[in-house]
């Protein structure tokens, strides 16, 4: 099964847990982080793997004039149902439906790992932005995709047991005040993801670990991650 259907498999589920206030990340930690590597609203951003579209609202709300992408038809409907006004559009990542100078801003919360073509997904981000504009990305750290705790321990050691080295499919089912989710992903080392920036002639300005602190704790077992990153933020400009 591609991704792309996996996640279409997933589509309703995340709808709810994605929703729920507080209920993971997002809220006290992805966002506030995200919008920290933002520039300032400007002509035109493209959400890039929009999921529900959390943060193509959030987006809206804070100045941005926003369009926003899913490949998953049920992402999209749940999208537009939440924000008629919007402009929402089932679209591939690695064939996006806009001219070339398109938009001066991309966005891309915690999505590229979720796509079947990475690379060709980044591509398309540059071919759709104007010379100078800005590609904020967020996924899934490295390490953390790379291994596992040992257990829910604060002080739990973290195993990485197949190589770091190599891309590959990787499969986590996660259950949480009676929400259930099963995320599928790719996990890439850093140097693919910085190889696929620098062949779309992308230059990387910035690069963010921030540590989970406790104000941003959504479950006890979270203090795991005050030792190791959980999500990497990335800023890269258009040559």
């Amino acid at each position: 099964m591609s991704l792309r259907d996996a996640w279409e498999s997933e589509a309703e589920k995340w709808a709810l847990w994605a929703r729920e206030f507080e209920h993971d990340s997002y809220w006290r930690f992805g966002r506030p982080n995200l919008l920290a590597l933002l520039p300032p609203a400007g002509r035109r951003t493209l959400d890039l793997g929009c999921g529900e579209g959390r943060l193509t609202r959030d987006l809206k709300a804070g100045g941005h004039r926003v369009e926003a992408i899913d490949a998953s038809p049920t992402l999209v409907r749940f999208a537009k149902q939440a924000d008629p006004g919007g402009e929402y559009h089932v679209a591939d990542a690695a064939s996006l439906p806009f001219e070339a100078g398109a938009f001066d801003l991309v966005v891309a919360y915690m999505s590229l790992m979720d796509f079947d073509d990475m690379p060709s997904a980044v591509a398309e981000a540059a071919r759709v932005l104007e010379p100078g504009g800005r590609f904020v990305a967020a996924v899934v750290h490295p390490i953390n995709s790379a291994g596992r705790f040992e257990d829910d321990d604060a002080e739990s050691r973290f195993l990485i047991e197949d190589t770091y080295l190599e891309s590959r499919r990787y499969t986590e089912m996660l259950e949480r005040d009676g929400y259930e989710m099963r995320f599928h992903s790719l996990h890439h080392p850093l140097e693919t993801y910085a190889s696929a920036f620098g062949a779309a002639g992308f230059l990387i300005e910035a690069i963010r670990e921030p540590v989970l602190t406790a104000d941003a704790f959504v479950l006890p077992e979270s203090a795991r991650w005050e030792r190791i990153p959980m999500f990497l933020y990335i800023r890269a400009v258009k040559r």
